[in-house]
């Protein structure tokens, strides 16, 4: 999952719900400037950013943009459950851009979905979280029954060797996986990220490999990844997998 345009949280803050949120990124950033990230609060200022508009009453961000949707919270949380139905109404509105979301609560979305989603809208791809074993089996098995016609899976922070192939089907479209970053990282072996990989291709699912983390294990050596160079070290690893279906990379 490739995505060229930019950011908007519409909330910001989390409550932490699973192992993959231990040492969240929204917490660390936010513990740095004395904020609590547990206290999820309606970002007022940006709430309507996609549909923002310059003097001459144009949108400011061109149709084709792609906008990693809320990624410092959770797009299901219960707390923001008031405010989502605006924040669908925008998405709606720009049909002409694209809203990548990713969910560790993926079990609340059909409650969470306005009356017109059907089979889902064109321009939202919805991602779900799996960072090890039992996040996968109590996730996905949920994700592959729902009405979401942009399907994804993100192995980040990828704690353990996962075993993706049963649901690995048509209908997810890509896999990304990564180590964690921070101080406090858990270490990340290269194997297992081999492992999804290796699952893709037998499955004929795109996969990209996004971050190496703080602290990659590879050939039985720990090498200790700044975190400036953990994308770029990932990327030179070469062995991010395109599929060979009827899309294209565009069309993600």
């Amino acid at each position: 999952m490739k995505i060229n345009g930019g950011s908007w949280n519409p909330w910001h803050g989390c409550r932490k719900l699973s192992e993959g949120c231990r040492h969240c990124y929204v917490y660390r950033i936010d513990s740095q400037h004395e904020k609590d990230a547990s206290e999820i609060k309606k970002n007022v200022s940006s709430f309507h950013l996609p549909i923002s508009k310059n003097r001459q009453g144009e949108y400011k961000y061109p149709s084709g943009t792609e906008f990693a949707t809320c990624f410092t919270s959770d797009f299901f949380l219960e707390e923001a459950d008031g405010w989502r139905p605006d924040v669908w109404r925008i998405i709606k509105e720009r049909s002409d851009c694209k809203f990548f979301i990713i969910t560790k609560r993926i079990d609340r979305f059909l409650h969470c979905i306005p009356d017109d989603w059907g089979d889902g809208y064109d321009n939202v791809m919805i991602c779900v979280t799996a960072e090890n074993q039992k996040m996968a089996d109590y996730r996905l098995p949920i994700y592959l029954n729902l009405p979401i016609k942009s399907k994804g899976i993100i192995c980040e922070p990828l704690l353990e060797r996962i075993d993706l192939l049963p649901y690995l089907t048509s209908e997810i479209l890509s896999v990304t996986a990564g180590g964690e970053s921070g101080l406090d990282a858990r270490e990340c072996r290269y194997d297992w990220v081999l492992s999804i990989r290796e699952q893709c291709i037998k499955a004929n699912v795109s996969f990209s490999y996004h971050q190496t983390g703080a602290r990659l294990i590879k050939d039985g050596r720990l090498y200790r990844v700044p975190r400036e160079k953990q994308h770029e070290q990932a990327a030179r690893a070469g062995i991010d997998f395109t599929a060979n279906r009827a899309y294209s990379e565009e069309d993600l």
